[in-house]
């Protein structure tokens, strides 16, 4: 193989490789809308070009030395007894140790400034809404406005969004990849997240944690938009009859897949809360993924002790 010949099967390799990498990906993480998903996607950048001076120099360097010293160049210095290059050790050595500086630096300042906990710094007041994963469904509360719906939320741009999220069944994790920051949802614990959507339009939400048979179509829909087109999403729940109470949240709770998306006019007061409360008095794990009457009816572990008095 000659080396225009080389060449071009490496120009070529590098084209199919990009193509196979970027064939199933939207790359909607790189394409953020709210100000928390673009400070990661330059901190994804920013890491992403570091590592490329350390990753892009090894690659033409490997593919320039196996051509110099292939086994037909008879002008190849041969050295066999060659073992040690103060320069050669003082680049492979320094040059990352800097690398890995700069990113160990970067990290401990994004780690504090991106905390999904950390309210965001802005003149307008948050809205709350409270996410609840299940098997194999999102649920969300608006304890505001006292309405609720299933798979899909609402939230008016350039207004601060806290979430706060936990799980009726085992662990998932929200996440909007446009608008930043996913977190786990788990069950008898409470985990937040602050986001917020700089622009308009409709945004896909998932979980990225497998939970089991109907993982793969646990989706819902994020719509950001106007403060009128927010406040109009409300009354559109509010004029749903369906109430969310104890026996519309046991039927909620059942396994399901591919769930359509519904609302519900009038929530329990509460319900949050007692969702998250209903495994603080046994945290067994056979409890989790139950509902409250389901759990009173599964022995805890006090209950076994007695009965092996």
């Amino acid at each position: 193989m000659n080396k225009r010949s080389l060449v071009s099967a490496a120009r070529w390799s590098c084209v199919g490789i990009a193509v196979l990498l970027l064939s199933g990906c939207n790359l909607e993480l790189l394409s953020p809308k709210g100000d928390i998903g673009m400070q990661e996607k330059s901190l994804i950048l920013i890491a992403t070009g570091l590592m490329l001076l350390v990753v892009v120099p090894v690659i033409a360097m490997t593919l320039i030395f196996a051509w110099r010293y292939r086994a037909s160049n008879t002008k190849a210095t041969y050295a066999p007894k060659w073992s040690h290059s103060t320069a050669i050790e003082a680049v492979v050595w320094t040059i990352p140790c800097i690398i890995i500086a700069i990113l160990g630096t970067i990290t401990w300042r994004t780690t504090h400034a991106l905390d999904p906990y950390k309210p965001l710094d802005h003149q307008t007041k948050p809205i709350t809404i409270q996410a609840v994963s299940m098997d194999w469904k999102w649920a969300f509360i608006y304890p505001d406005y006292g309405v609720a719906s299933v798979n899909e939320l609402a939230i008016p741009t350039n207004v601060p969004v806290h979430f706060e999220i936990t799980s009726d069944s085992v662990m998932n994790a929200f996440f909007i990849p446009q608008l930043g920051s996913q977190i786990y949802a788990m069950a008898g614990m409470k985990t937040q997240l602050n986001l917020i959507a700089n622009q308009p339009g409709t945004y896909a939400g998932l979980s990225s944690n497998y939970s089991g048979a109907g993982f793969s179509d646990m989706h819902f829909t994020a719509i950001a938009t106007s403060q009128q087109g927010f406040e109009d999403w409300i009354k559109k729940a509010k004029a749903s009859s369906v109430k969310l109470d104890d026996q519309a949240y046991h039927a909620l709770t059942q396994p399901s897949e591919k769930v359509p998306v519904s609302y519900y006019g009038n929530v329990k007061p509460g319900m949050f809360d007692s969702i998250i409360n209903q495994y603080m008095g046994d945290m067994s794990m056979d409890k989790i993924g139950t509902t409250p009457a389901q759990a009173s009816a599964i022995p805890s572990h006090n209950d076994h002790a007695k009965a092996s008095e």
